[in-house]
């Protein structure tokens, strides 16, 4: 398989991941925005895709639901994207482009090659600020839909779910380790450069 179908293939497959894990949610009686698994969705297709293909399979998603598709929890439409986690929405292809972006370079680090320790914890900083991205649009949109203050709404879509977004960093950091030689990024990435630590990633698979 070529490397272009077959970043296709992976950029589809992740795109079909955002929208099972968008069913996966837990409402919460204080808020209008639900628990969810997406934002892990979002840290897996930018760490195992790299930024411009971890940012097409999100923002594919989205540009289709925001036509009318039910891809997002059932639904679809501007309704949908203008509602109370449409900022959320928005920001998800820009955080799994920070993802892929931020960890395709801390993965090929020559200086943290030999220090697993020190390695997963970068990544995990990495995978949870990057995939933290969302709130800067997700926060004040709510705010106006809403019509609430800022602080209000930090209390309503931010602080509840910073503790959900720890444990989804901390999944989406171990699957990156374990899996790291079939990353297509880090593949792509040896292909150019021929050596280094993604090269030795490359050769394992």
């Amino acid at each position: 398989m070529s490397h272009s179908l077959r970043s296709l293939v992976y950029t589809a497959l992740f795109a079909a991941l955002f929208i099972v894990m968008s069913y996966i949610k837990i409402p919460l009686g204080f808020t209008a925005v639900p628990l969810s698994l997406q934002p892990l969705a979002v840290m897996l297709a930018g760490a195992f895709l790299g930024p411009v293909y971890g940012f097409l399979s999100i923002f594919s998603v989205i540009a289709l639901a925001a036509v009318g598709l039910p891809l997002i929890q059932g639904n679809g439409g501007l309704s949908l994207m203008l509602g109370f986690t449409g900022g959320f929405l928005w920001m998800f292809p820009v955080c799994a482009w920070a993802v892929g972006l931020a960890t395709g370079r801390l993965l090929r680090s020559r200086g943290l090659a030999r220090q697993k320790t020190l390695r997963a914890g970068a990544l995990f900083v990495t995978i949870f600020f990057c995939g933290s991205l969302s709130y800067l649009a997700g926060v004040p949109w709510y705010t106006h839909v809403a019509d609430i203050s800022l602080s209000k709404a930090m209390v309503a879509a931010m602080y509840p779910f910073l503790p959900g977004d720890v444990i989804k960093a901390v999944v989406a950091t171990i699957l990156v380790l374990a899996l790291r030689a079939y990353a297509p990024q880090l593949q792509t990435a040896t292909r150019r450069r021929g050596s280094g630590y993604a090269g030795e990633f490359a050769s394992k698979s």
